[in-house]
């Protein structure tokens, strides 16, 4: 039986990016901290060479633990990794930016422990996102299930000639799209890829989706905005059988024709600690918008 001290204790993981050289001077001050404020530290592999005697936990295995606080070291990527695979036990994310200007994770170094007072004393601002349940379909078998946070992409290779998708809404046919690729974004995902193919900005907090086709051969198809609360179905078809379904930039999936990409909103969603910075200040900031 778990004492009443045992299941109230606060644990904090820390997940980071291992080739910046900036980890190796957070990690020995952020345990530091943490162990100050009461919280029992692991860490993934990446972080274990900083972090001599605490607990090392893979990044798959952290949904594992009974995690109060995720800090995560690096950049969007790093923390869409953290989102995916501690999306299930429904932890908050600090994500501290060690790259360029981040869209997730906004937090600049030099504000790391202004943000973990502010979340000491129960001030911080919690901002929820949604994800994605894809799944990949060929014939009536599902190939896999996977948690997205950004986007699923259903593209052609270098060399391929355009395929063909067929979209369905709820089993309702769209159209057909003779095009490079499609790409299916949450409104997070919104910012990345589907932007540099054209498609809108969505706020964070909006329920929907963006359906997005890549170099569409027809000008008249534009992207498309559709309620989460729906269904997305993909249709490929492709004589050469050249493609690939990639998910928030993983390498991607070898794709056969008549393979299917389903997705809907997911029952998880990632919880992220937020500076209070609008929303259109970072995209004034990282878009440059508003420059003469």
């Amino acid at each position: 039986m778990t004492s009443p001290q045992a299941s109230s204790q606060k644990i904090a993981a820390i997940i980071s990016r291992p080739d910046r050289p900036e980890v190796a001077e957070i990690v020995p001050r952020l345990l530091a901290w943490l162990a100050e404020h009461g919280y029992k530290v692991v860490v993934d592999v990446e972080t274990a060479k900083y972090a001599a005697g605490q607990e090392v936990v893979p990044r798959a295995q952290m949904a594992s633990k009974t995690l109060t606080l995720v800090v995560v070291l690096g950049g969007d990527g790093t923390l869409l990794s953290a989102a995916r695979v501690t999306a299930a036990i429904d932890v908050p994310l600090l994500g501290v930016n060690l790259g360029s200007l981040g869209f997730l994770t906004e937090v600049p170094v030099e504000s790391l422990y202004t943000m973990l007072d502010a979340i000491a004393q129960g001030r911080a601002v919690v901002e929820h996102r949604s994800l994605m349940q894809c799944e990949l379909l060929r014939g009536d078998t599902v190939r896999g299930s996977y948690l997205v946070f950004n986007d699923a992409v259903v593209n052609k290779t270098a060399l391929a000639r355009l395929n063909t998708y067929d979209l369905h809404i709820d089993k309702v046919f769209v159209s057909s799209y003779r095009a490079d690729g499609m790409i299916v974004a949450t409104p997070t995902g919104s910012t990345a890829y589907s932007l540099s193919a054209g498609g809108p900005v969505l706020m964070p907090t909006v329920n929907a989706f963006v359906i997005t086709p890549v170099a569409p051969h027809s000008l008249t198809h534009r992207p498309l905005v559709v309620p989460d609360s729906v269904e997305i179905e993909i249709l490929l078809r492709s004589e050469e059988e050249v493609a690939y379904l990639s998910l928030d930039g993983q390498p991607g999936l070898d794709l056969r024709d008549g393979d299917r990409v389903r997705c809907r909103l997911s029952e998880n969603q990632v919880n992220l600690f937020r500076t209070g910075t609008d929303f259109f200040q970072l995209l004034r900031t990282k878009l440059k918008w508003g420059e003469r």
